[in-house]
């Protein structure tokens, strides 16, 4: 048996070296052996054979029909004719629309006109698997200190939707308006009843009102392209005019082409069709909106200009501003980042909203965007350290004039001078009333660094008050021990001091009689913000309430729902209806009821910090 098994696998290993040294000839026959030559046949319409690979055994061919023997060793051909009516199609059988384009009008189309008019415009710019969910649509996640995420995802959707659309403006609060938009820019869930689109849109539409462009900008790109609806597409376009990036709306011109239809929809549309390589349809784009009237000739004139430099040296564009008067986005956003210079006094008489676009513009000028951060400053759009380092740029450039490095040279002695006198004057410089609380934001550092001495005793309430614009209560409470009881500098750390306290009624009676404010205003915030913390007895709230003429028991309809939100400690609710109550262009704006109840809601909310901030600030302002 053994010696069977052997044979048996000698004779296995025998025949697989025979398979190997004689490989199987793999081609059909008809190439091995080819029949003999055969008269050419006429021409016959036929449909080429297809190849079918030898997956096995050959089975054995069928019999053949009469008449349609093969060649020996062939197999039969398989002709098919290729049904036919006997002439071609005609393009005139299709139902085409009456004004569709000629064969060589398709030529001349672009790749975009030519999507455009067979709808092939794609729904997304991303792959499936890329896509980002609708949840928690925001900037900061609530571990980079925004709110929680499900902070507004019980919250009846009018409530959230009014407060949003309710606040209009500028906030007359810095701190009121970091607050804000901290909320906005939080990662949150919508609201119950609310679609997550339209949250983020009223999101970027008030963070657009607010001045923060850049912010909207970063809220809007968190949302794909393809889910878009009309109300987000005009807030992001709004976005990208404010922050000087218009090529930035190009995803949303290809996706959502009819989203809007005003001429300057059309402008930034063939813009981006010269920047994706169709310069010659953008040509003739924005040549027609010229000649139609679909855009003005200024608006057309530098859509022109900017799209040109997508090209290789495209001919000029002159701008002239004959006859134009008004100064709109568009025509704000496209002159900076062209380098155009805007008409003597356009700026002047325009709206302070093109200050504020102004500081976050890259192209702008230098020295313009250091005179504008210090609007943007007074805000809350610019924080202390951002204004220190342009103004640090403005220093250190050596294409500006020493005259114009004036303000940074002043900022310098600030920090750096030996003498604290002279550092005070420097800050005193800066103070002045062309950059306003602006000034106070720039030297909060500064001012941090001064020595307590009784030699600046006089100026303790502005060093003060400029150390709070940027949240140092740490470095202001330094001065505790010398300023006197009823004083500015008092009445700051009394508000300011994260450890609270009770206010002696004696200090408080100091301050209100030494108050030089319209109306006591500074007095009426002092009491307000002391009663929101908690830090004076009920019974002298009432005392200085009717001695200053101020109720800041009365309620209302908003009074109501930010004491419930602040009860129920919902930060982010508490933070959106505070900035429906400090709408304004100033603090006269505010009155002392509405501080009350937001400070007092906010402190609740266990945002204690803010609420001191807030507080310290109306006195400083008021």
């Amino acid at each position: 048996m053994r010696r069977a098994l052997l044979l048996a696998g000698a004779t296995a290993v025998f025949t697989s070296s025979l398979a190997m040294a004689q490989p199987e000839d793999l081609l059909p026959d008809i190439f091995n052996d080819p029949p003999p030559e055969q008269p050419t046949p006429a021409p016959t319409q036929t449909r080429a054979p297809v190849p079918v690979p030898d997956a096995g055994p050959r089975q054995p061919a069928p019999p053949s029909q009469p008449g349609t023997s093969p060649a020996p060793g062939t197999s039969a051909p398989v002709i098919q004719p290729i049904p036919s009516n006997g002439s071609p199609p005609d393009l005139a059988d299709f139902d085409l629309p009456d004004d569709f384009p000629t064969l060589e009008e398709l030529e001349e189309m672009e790749e975009s006109e030519i999507n455009d008019l067979l709808g092939l415009r794609p729904k997304f710019d991303v792959p499936p698997a890329a896509r980002r969910s609708l949840t928690r649509v925001g900037v900061i996640a609530a571990d980079e200190g925004g709110f929680a995420s499900r902070s507004l995802a019980n919250q009846p959707a009018a409530l959230v939707r009014a407060a949003l659309e309710g606040t209009r403006g500028p906030l007359v609060s810095r701190w009121g308006h970091i607050l804000l938009r901290r909320a906005l820019a939080s990662r949150l869930d919508a609201p119950d009843g609310m679609d997550p689109v339209e949250f983020a849109a009223l999101r970027a539409d008030l963070l657009a009102r607010m001045g923060e462009a850049k912010v909207a900008r970063s809220l809007v790109q968190d949302v794909d392209g393809g889910n878009y609806s009309p109300a987000l597409t005009n807030a992001a376009f709004d976005a990208y005019l404010a922050t000087g990036d218009l090529l930035g709306a190009c995803p949303i011109t290809r996706l959502h082409p009819d989203h809007r239809e005003d001429g300057e929809w059309i402008l930034v549309s063939a813009i981006c069709d010269a920047y994706m390589g169709e310069e010659r349809g953008a040509e003739r784009r924005l040549a027609r909106a010229l000649g139609t009237g679909e855009a003005e000739e200024i608006d057309v004139r530098l859509a022109q200009r900017f799209a040109g430099a997508a090209g290789e040296g495209g001919r000029g564009v002159t701008i002239e501003w004959d006859g134009v008067s008004e100064l709109t986005p568009w025509r704000h956003s496209l002159s900076r980042a062209l380098g155009v210079e805007l008409p003597e006094g356009m700026m002047a008489s325009a709206s302070r909203s093109y200050d504020l676009s102004d500081a976050i513009i890259p192209a702008v000028p230098l020295v313009r965007r250091v005179e504008a951060a210090d609007f943007a400053a007074s805000r809350g759009i610019f924080s202390s350290r951002a204004m220190v380092d342009l103004y640090s740029r403005l220093y250190a450039s050596d294409q500006i004039t020493a005259g114009e490095r004036g303000p940074a040279i002043t900022l310098r002695e600030a920090y750096v001078a030996t003498d604290p006198a002279a550092r005070l004057a420097a800050m005193r410089t800066l103070w002045g009333e062309e950059r306003g609380y602006g000034g106070m934001v720039l030297t909060a550092y500064a001012a941090a660094r001064m020595p307590v001495a009784d030699t600046l005793e006089g100026d303790a309430g502005d060093l003060i008050a400029s150390m709070l614009a940027a949240g140092l209560d740490a470095n202001a409470l330094r001065w505790s021990g010398l300023v006197d009881e009823g004083s500015l500098g008092w009445a700051l750390l009394a508000l300011a001091n994260p450890a609270g306290g009770v206010v002696d009624d004696g200090a408080l009676d100091d301050f209100v009689s030494d108050d030089g404010s319209e109306d006591y205003r500074k007095s009426q915030f002092l009491l307000a913000g002391l009663a929101g913390l908690g830090r004076i007895t009920p019974d002298t709230v009432s005392e200085y309430a009717e001695d200053l003429g101020v109720d800041l028991s009365r309620q209302s309809v908003w009074s109501q729902r930010i004491s419930q939100a602040g009860r129920h400690r919902n930060q982010a609710l508490v933070a959106l209806l505070a900035g429906v109550g400090m709408q304004g262009e100033g603090w006269h704006r505010m009155t002392a009821r509405h501080l009350y109840h937001i400070v007092s809601a906010l402190n609740a909310a266990g945002l204690e910090a803010e609420a001191r901030m807030i507080a310290a600030e109306a006195v400083a302002r008021g």
